[in-house]
Formats: C-alpha cells, structure tokens, sequence
C-alpha cells in the first residue's frame, strides 16, 4: 500500500479526539502536539518516531525526539494510535482502526514495511486453526525477508524508496 493523505476532515475529527483525551487527562494542546499530530494523521501507513519527527519539523524546526516520543505515547494510549514492533527493535506506529487487516512484508536490511492483504492466506489460517479446534482472535503474520535491491538483484528497486517518493510527491 502505498501511503497517501488522509481527508482534511478525518484529519480535524482526529484532532479533535486527541484534544478532548488530553483536556480529559490535564494536560496542555501544545502547538508542538498539534503539529506531529496533525502530521501522524495526515499520514497513512506505519511511521517511525524518526519519520514523524523529519515531518513534525517542516513545519516546527526545533520540535525534538522526545517530543514526538510522548505525543505518539499520548496517542497510543488514547487508542489514537497503534503501536508495531517489526523485527529487532523496529518500532512503527500506524493510526488505530485507520486499516483493514492487513500483514506485513519487512526487509531486514532496509527495514521498509510492505502492507498486504491476501484472502487466500486468511482462509488458510482459518482453516489451520479450525483442524486444531482453536479459535482465532486476532493474529499478526509478519514475513521477514530481502526487498529487490537488498537482494542484489540488477535494476532491483526498493519499495520504501518508492512510497518514500510518492509521500514527498517525487518520482
């Protein structure tokens, strides 16, 4: 999937979530808040505090990494937010209830994310969990392997080059 901009609406309707959680819990809507919030919504797909803080200071220079870090714990804990850990360490965040189920393709040498659904492979589950009697609640299928370009292959293009393209509206 590539990431996209959500609706200017969306966006002002989960601002207004995160306003309301934080006036609930006393704290202050900061513009440095609002900035990487508004940035977390306007993007689609899974984010790294890293990611979000390069976007947060377009708009606000000197907002800092622990900055983003609290508002994206802000976040998470208003169910705002969901919080991935892919792989050693590599924490991404995604808005909550944003998607449909989907997996995850990873690449262990890049780190980009590849979001997919495939049908075939949520019946097999399925199926799988129904032959052992158990019943499914929720899963999360992570596949971990090599991109194109990681892989060494010629004129092989890594995918987070590709979205990371079209998020900053280059080709």
């Amino acid at each position: 999937m590539t990431p996209h901009v959500r609706e200017e609406g969306d966006v002002e309707g989960l601002m207004g979530q995160f306003r309301s959680y934080l006036t609930k819990k006393g704290l202050k809507s900061t513009r440095q808040r609002d900035i990487i919030a508004e940035r977390f919504f306007s993007h689609t797909g899974h984010v790294s505090i890293e990611e979000l803080l390069g976007l947060a200071r377009q708009d606000h220079p000197r907002i800092g990494y622990a900055t983003v870090y609290r508002t994206l714990k802000l976040l998470t804990e208003c169910g705002l937010a969901a919080e991935r850990r892919f792989g050693e360490g590599q924490t991404m965040y995604e808005a909550a209830g944003d998607l449909e189920h989907h997996d995850h393709l990873i690449c262990v040498e890049c780190g980009h994310v590849l979001e997919f659904h495939n049908e075939d492979i949520e019946r097999e589950q399925e199926r799988v969990a129904r032959s052992f009697g158990f019943t499914v609640i929720r899963h999360r299928h992570e596949l971990y392997g090599l991109c194109p370009r990681a892989r060494g292959i010629k004129g092989g293009s890594c995918p987070g080059d590709e979205a990371r393209a079209a998020h900053h509206g280059t080709s």
